[in-house]
């Protein structure tokens, strides 16, 4: 027990060390990196560092796909450049109650993928996807241009879907869920409904004004972790 008491502090350590390159690097403002590692201290203690590595792949893979083409998603206005505190809660608070419960609740482990799953497919699918010269608007599949909210294309669709497929794959090894046919299908299938969702929103509510992105991120990880569970 005390020796694994002194493990989880060594992962809040680097968890720390983590925050730290995260906000020398200019990708997480102060708050935002503050609530990164508030959360990241919830799971270990709750769930397990494993369940945390999980969700620094998610971080890893979006900072990756946020850098990819800078200079060209500046031309477009499209480089979101540092994120803040918003940013963190939208696209972890969900995963990381389910993190909390999912101990008391064992479909809460598939809320827990499918929120990290449609995080991750949602952020490939827009930082990715706005190098697409060809998206559609979601609801009327009338052609846009590239970084319009509720827009989808053929690479940033694919992206997403091979982003959550690799969340599944993780989750098998990390050993969330034993089974990598169940991991794998869980965020996969709810990685794509939820980044879908996100698409949705975006075009019929946030393109008006009456949604922010961060609520329109939330709303989404809602919905993923909602199919999660229903998939467990």
């Amino acid at each position: 027990m005390v020796e694994a008491i002194m493990v989880n502090w060594v992962y809040v350590i680097l968890l720390f060390i983590l925050g730290f390159v995260t906000y020398k690097r200019k990708s997480l403002d102060i708050l935002g990196t503050a609530i990164m590692i508030i959360m990241g201290i919830v799971i270990i203690f709750s769930a397990g560092a494993n369940w945390l590595l999980l969700i620094v792949l998610f971080l890893v893979m979006s900072l990756i796909a946020t850098k990819y083409s800078r200079k060209y998603k500046m031309s477009l206005g499209e480089f979101e450049g540092r994120r803040t505190s918003k940013n963190v809660i939208s696209n972890g608070v969900v995963a990381c109650f389910m993190a909390a419960f999912g101990g008391y609740y064992m479909p809460f482990v598939g809320g827990f993928i499918g929120a990290i799953a449609t995080a991750t497919a949602d952020t490939l699918a827009s930082e990715i996807g706005v190098l697409d010269q060809n998206p559609r608007l979601i609801t009327t599949f009338q052609k846009v241009d590239p970084g319009t909210n509720g827009a989808v294309s053929v690479l940033g669709t694919t992206v997403g879907i091979v982003g959550a497929a690799i969340i599944g794959i993780a989750a098998c090894l990390l050993g969330i869920i034993s089974d990598p046919v169940a991991a794998i299908a869980v965020s996969i299938v709810s990685g794509t409904v939820g980044c879908f969702m996100d698409s949705i929103l975006g075009a019929l509510f946030e393109n008006r004004n009456l949604l922010t992105n961060e609520h329109v991120n939330l709303m989404a990880t809602i919905v993923g972790a909602i199919v999660g569970i229903l998939l467990i």
